[in-house]
C-alpha cells in the first residue's frame, strides 16, 4: 500500500500532509469548508444520495438531521427528512424506506439504540435492498450519557459490520464507503462517531450533490421480509455467511500508517483513539519502533489481517473505545495487550495522555512528567435563570416535602441540585418507576406520595405508553409533565405538539392532554409554573384525586427561556433585588439555587445578578424572611 492511499487524522502538520500526500496536493485547492463531525456525516449523507433520514435527537449526535435539513433546504433536494417520536420509530421507518430500495440513514446516540435494538437485530438477519446506515454516537466518558456503552458490541451481537472514523473527514467519506457495503452484501451497516469526532471541527473538501434518483419500489417476499422464525434460520446462516465475506471486503481493509517498518511491535487503534496515537507517534519517535495499524471496521474484523498480525507481531497493543471489540477477536492471550488485561484503562475517556502513556510502556520509553493542574472545584451545572422547571421542582417538594420523587432525562434532570429526583433510569422510566413504587407500597399496606416528573419530548417518546400501563395498574400518584414546548436537552429541537417538522414545514400539532385523557386519565389540568401559589394548589388539588381516583397529571406549561422560537418569555419582565430582611440563612442559594442569585461574601448575605436575572420573580416566593423583593416595593 502506498502511502498515498492512507487517510490522516486531523491535528497533523500541513507539511505532513503534503509530504505523504504527493500528487493530491491540489486536494487543498478545492472548495473546503470547517465542519464540525456531524455536519459532515450530514454532509456524506446528502453527497451520497440518502433519500430517507430519520432521528431522534441525543447528544452528541443531534446536529446531524438538522445539518441534513439545511443542505436539503439549500439545495431543495427530494429528500424525507424528519424527526421521530423515538429511535425505534425513527429505525424502523429508515428501514422500511432502504427494503423499497432507497439510499437511508438514522441516527441516534448510543443509549437510544437501546430503544431501537429490537428492529436492529431483526433487520440484521432480513437484511436490506438499498444502502441503509445506523449512525450511533458513543460518548466514552460518559460527557453527556447515562453510560459510557460501546455500540460495536452492539454491532457484534446484532451480527452487523460496523465502521469507525478516526475524524470528521472520515466520517463523511465512511458514509459512501457504508453505502457501498451495505449494498454489496445487502446488510445494514453502523457507523460508530464518538463525542469527540461528533463535535469537532475540520476543514473538509466539499463534493458533488448526489440527488436521491431511485424510485420506491417493494418485490414482494414474506419469507424475507415477513419472515417466521423457520424463514430466520435460514436468513442467519444467510448472515453469517455474509460476515464472513464482509470479513474479506478490501476496501475496509485495516491500513498501516508506515509501511516498510521492521519490528515485532504492532499498535492497532481505531476511532479517534488512531487520531491520538498518530500524532502521539509521530511526534514520539514511536513510529520508528512500532507499526501502526487504523482498524477502520472493527466488526468483523478481517481474517487475513488477524491471521498476518498475529504471525508477524510478537508484541500487540490494541487502543479503541470503550470496550474490547477488537482484542477480544483477536484472542491470542499475553501477545494482546488491551482493556482486558489493564494496559489500557477498563473505563472512561482514552484522553491523548492515556494513550501516550500506554503506548510509551508499550515502547519501553519514558514518560515526561506532566504539570498536575490544580484541581478546582468549580461550579456544577445547574437549570438556567428563570427555567419554569425549577418553579415546578420547589412547589413540588415544598408541597409533598416526604415524597418519593421519580423523575427522566432531560435538562430537568438538574432537578436533582434541587433535591427533587429520587431516581432517574431511563427515558419514561419516571411513570413505570412511580407506578412500581405505589405497587410495592401497597403490598405493604402502605400509601407513599409519590410524584413522577417527565419532559415534554420525553413524554412523546416514551413515557405515554407507561401512563397507559399505569392507569390499567390502578397505580396512583401524581404525574407532572414539564412542558417547555421544546427539545431543550439536545438544542431545541421541535416537539411533536410544536407544529413543525425537522425542515420547518408545518405538520399536524398533538396535543399531551388529549394523550393524557385518551389514557383515560380523569385529572388532567394545565398550569403555569411562573405562579407559584396557584400551581401549589393545582397539585394539591391533583394529590386529592389520586387518593381514590388513580393516576392524576398536571401539565406544567411554559417555554424555554432560551428557545429562539419561543422570544423569551412570555410575562413581563420584573427587577428584583434583595432586602435588608436578609439573614443570610442561604435557604435561596441552597434550595432554589437559581444562578442570578448569588452569595455575598463581605456581608454574608444574598444579592442578584441583575445581568444574569431573567425577571421571573419566582424568588419573591421562596425566602422565608420575606426579603427577595421586586424593585419599587
Amino acid at each position: 500500500m502506498s502511502s498515498v492511499d492512507i487517510i490522516f487524522p486531523t491535528g497533523l502538520s500541513y507539511s505532513f500532509f503534503i509530504s505523504n500526500l504527493g500528487a493530491k496536493k491540489d486536494f487543498f485547492m478545492n472548495t473546503r469548508l470547517l465542519l464540525i463531525g456531524n455536519e459532515a456525516i450530514a454532509r456524506g449523507l446528502v453527497e451520497n444520495g440518502c433519500a430517507m433520514a430519520l432521528s431522534y435527537p441525543g447528544t452528541p449526535a443531534s446536529e446531524i438531521l438538522p445539518a441534513v435539513a439545511k443542505w436539503r433546504n439549500e439545495l431543495n433536494l427530494c429528500m424525507h427528512v424528519r424527526w421521530a417520536l423515538n429511535e425505534k420509530i425513527a429505525f424502523e421507518t429508515a428501514y422500511a424506506g432502504s427494503i423499497a430500495g432507497l439510499r437511508t440513514a438514522v441516527s441516534m446516540k448510543q443509549v437510544g439504540l437501546n430503544v431501537a435494538s429490537d428492529p436492529f437485530m431483526s433487520a440484521a438477519y432480513m437484511g436490506v435492498k438499498g444502502g441503509f446506515i445506523v449512525i450511533s454516537a458513543d460518548d466514552p466518558g460518559p460527557h453527556s450519557s447515562q453510560t459510557e456503552q460501546d455500540s460495536r458490541m452492539m454491532a457484534m451481537f446484532a451480527k452487523v459490520p460496523v465502521l469507525d472514523p478516526c475524524n470528521a473527514e472520515q466520517a463523511r467519506d465512511f458514509i459512501a464507503l457504508a453505502y457501498e457495503l451495505s449494498e454489496a452484501y445487502e446488510v445494514p451497516v453502523m457507523l460508530r462517531p464518538t463525542t469527540r469526532i461528533c463535535h469537532g471541527g475540520q476543514d473538509i473538501e466539499l463534493r458533488e450533490i448526489k440527488a436521491p434518483l431511485r424510485s420506491a419500489v417493494l418485490k414482494r417476499d414474506p419469507a424475507r421480509w415477513a419472515a417466521t422464525p423457520k424463514f430466520r434460520y435460514a436468513l442467519h446462516k444467510s448472515l453469517n455467511e455474509k460476515l464472513s465475506a464482509i470479513a474479506a471486503h478490501a476496501p475496509t481493509r485495516p491500513r498501516l500508517l508506515n509501511p516498510g517498518i521492521k519490528t515485532s511491535r504492532a499498535i492497532v487503534a481505531s476511532g479517534v483513539a488512531f487520531a491520538h496515537a498518530v500524532e502521539i507517534a509521530a511526534d514520539s519517535g514511536i513510529i520508528e519502533n512500532a507499526a501502526v495499524w487504523q482498524v477502520i471496521q472493527p466488526f468483523p474484523l478481517h481474517t487475513d489481517f488477524m491471521e498476518n498480525l498475529l504471525a508477524e507481531y510478537t508484541d500487540i497493543l490494541v487502543i479503541e473505545e470503550s470496550a474490547p471489540v477488537i482484542e477480544m477477536q483477536l484472542a491470542a492471550g499475553h501477545m494482546v495487550k488491551g482493556r482486558m488485561n489493564g494496559h489500557i484503562p477498563q473505563a472512561g475517556e482514552l484522553l491523548p495522555e492515556i494513550i501516550e502513556d500506554a503506548m510509551k510502556r508499550f515502547c519501553g520509553l519514558s514518560s515526561k512528567p506532566r504539570p498536575q493542574v490544580p484541581a478546582t472545584g468549580g461550579k456544577r451545572p445547574c437549570l438556567c435563570a428563570g427555567c419554569s422547571h425549577r418553579a415546578s421542582f420547589f412547589a413540588i417538594k415544598k408541597t409533598f416535602p416526604d415524597a418519593i420523587y421519580t423523575s427522566d432525562i432531560g435538562c430537568y434532570t438538574l432537578g436533582l441540585n434541587l433535591g427533587a429526583i429520587d431516581t432517574v433510569l431511563c427515558m419514561g422510566a419516571s411513570i413505570s418507576q412511580a407506578s412500581g413504587f405505589y405497587q410495592a407500597f401497597k403490598l405493604g399496606g402502605t400509601q407513599k406520595d409519590i410524584v413522577a416528573t417527565i419532559g415534554d419530548s420525553t413524554f412523546f417518546h416514551s413515557g405515554a405508553a407507561a401512563l397507559m400501563d399505569a392507569v390499567v395498574q390502578d397505580s396512583r400518584f401524581i404525574l407532572v409533565v414539564l412542558d417547555n414546548s421544546t427539545t431543550a436537552m439536545t438544542g431545541n429541537q421541535p416537539t411533536p405538539a410544536s407544529g413543525l417538522d425537522a425542515c420547518g414545514n408545518a405538520v399536524p400539532e398533538l396535543s399531551i392532554e388529549d394523550i393524557v385523557k385518551g389514557c383515560k386519565v380523569e385529572f388532567c389540568r394545565v398550569g403555569d409554573p411562573y405562579d407559584l401559589p396557584g400551581f401549589i394548589d393545582l397539585l394539591k388539588e391533583a394529590h386529592s384525586h389520586t387518593k381514590d381516583m388513580g393516576v392524576a397529571v398536571v401539565i406544567a406549561r411554559y417555554p424555554c427561556l432560551v428557545d429562539k422560537k419561543s422570544n423569551g418569555a412570555l410575562h413581563e419582565r420584573i427587577d428584583m433585588y434583595v432586602s435588608d430582611l436578609c439573614n443570610g440563612c442561604g435557604y435561596c442559594i441552597k434550595q432554589f439555587e437559581c444562578p442570578a442569585i448569588e452569595h455575598d461574601a463581605p456581608s454574608g448575605k444574598a444579592v442578584i445578578n441583575a445581568e444574569a436575572c431573567s425577571g421571573c420573580a419566582i424568588c419573591a416566593h421562596v425566602c422565608p424572611q420575606g426579603a427577595i423583593k421586586k424593585v419599587g416595593e
